[in-house]
Formats: structure tokens, sequence, C-alpha cells
């Protein structure tokens, strides 16, 4: 029962925040970068799980490389289409793709 109730926070925090304006979509990625939820569909999930995560560890180990003591929190970029923006957890990766035109 634990793992259901999770799993229903989890679909519920996804709602919570695809319900925000501008939210275009939404990914949860695992350590392994493999995306268990998704609001896109299968070929754009896949390719934001895959560069989002690379291009969170590289920001990541650059942190680190700094300063051994500090790590990654959030990490926030902004394009002329989109805004992506992404909490690092210890065990996964929350990907939010929005349009900061539509805010």
């Amino acid at each position: 029962a634990y793992m259901a109730g999770q799993a229903s926070e989890v679909e519920e925090t996804i709602k919570r925040l695809q319900g925000h304006k501008g939210v275009i979509g939404v990914v949860i990625v695992n350590q392994d970068g493999i995306p268990i939820r998704t609001t896109f569909d299968q070929a754009v999930t896949v390719q934001y799980a895959g560069l989002i995560t690379q291009l969170c560890s590289k920001a990541r180990s650059a942190i680190r490389e700094l300063d051994p003591q500090n790590d990654l929190t959030f990490l926030r970029l902004r394009s002329k289409k989109h805004e992506i923006m992404v909490a690092p957890d210890k065990d996964y990766l929350l990907i939010i793709i929005q349009d900061p035109n539509n805010l």
C-alpha cells in the first residue's frame, strides 16, 4: 500500500504542476536516466530524459569541482521558446518544460 500511496502522490504532483499556467509538460526520470512518468509522447520524453540527464550531471560535476562541499539543487534554462526547470533529487530528476511567454 505504501508504494501505491507514493504513486498517487506523484500523480497528484504531476497534475498540480501541469495545471500551472505556461507548463507544457513534465518528465520524471530515475537515477539511470529512464523516464518513469511523463506527460509527453515517447519520442519527446526520451529526448528530454537523455539530454537533460546529461546536462544535469555536467552541471553537478561543475558545481562540485568548484566546491566539493557544494551540490546542485536546481537548474533553470531559458531559451527563446522554452524554459526548462530541473529539480534533482537523490533518486529522481523532475523536469518541467514551460513556455515563458505564456506565464
